[in-house]
């Protein structure tokens, strides 16, 4: 069971690039739910691409981010184990990249409601990461931030495929 609250282990500051890295630039310290708030803060911040960007746009930018801050995160969520142990709660890097990588086929919008399919998005992401079936509790085996990314990845290769299902196969066209 993940901590609530961080507390230093290590007996040394944190640094603060690892730190808000980690955190998702502090979404990890809110109250409550920080894995959600790390999926929220990835939805706010890509939502202006969305509305603003051309789809093409939107579709690489998204994997371009997830992908730097997948690297950036996995670093940052392994600083984060020194300081607070193992998987800690406040380190919720792997919400935000998984729930960007669960957004991706929102990216081109065709045959998509996009507005509830964002909440739809958001659901099978959180689903798939807090329940953990088919393998994804698995990849939390792997060392430091590579589990702590891994099983966020692949919960939202979940997502990403049941999204595609919805979207291709039953609304309609």
């Amino acid at each position: 069971m993940k901590s609530r609250k961080p507390v230093n282990i290590a007996g040394r500051p944190f640094p603060i690039v690892p730190k808000m890295l980690a955190t998702s630039f502090g979404a990890g310290f809110l109250p409550m739910a920080p894995g959600t708030w790390g999926a929220l803060l990835a939805i706010v911040l890509w939502l202006p691409l969305f509305v603003w960007g051309e789809p093409v746009v939107t579709f690489w930018v998204t994997l371009m981010a997830a992908l730097v801050y997948m690297v950036a995160g996995t670093w940052a969520s392994s600083v984060s184990e020194i300081y607070w142990g193992k998987d800690p709660v406040a380190a919720c890097a792997d919400e935000t990249v998984g729930q960007w990588i669960s957004l991706l086929p929102l990216s081109y919008g065709a045959g998509v409601e996009p507005w509830w399919m964002i909440l739809v998005s958001l659901a099978l992401f959180r689903f798939f990461d807090i329940f953990k079936p088919f393998g994804i509790r698995w990849m939390e085996k792997l060392p430091r931030g590579y589990g702590m990314m891994a099983d966020d990845v692949l919960a939202a290769i979940y997502s990403v495929v049941v999204l595609i299902v919805i979207n291709y196969f039953i609304l309609p066209q």
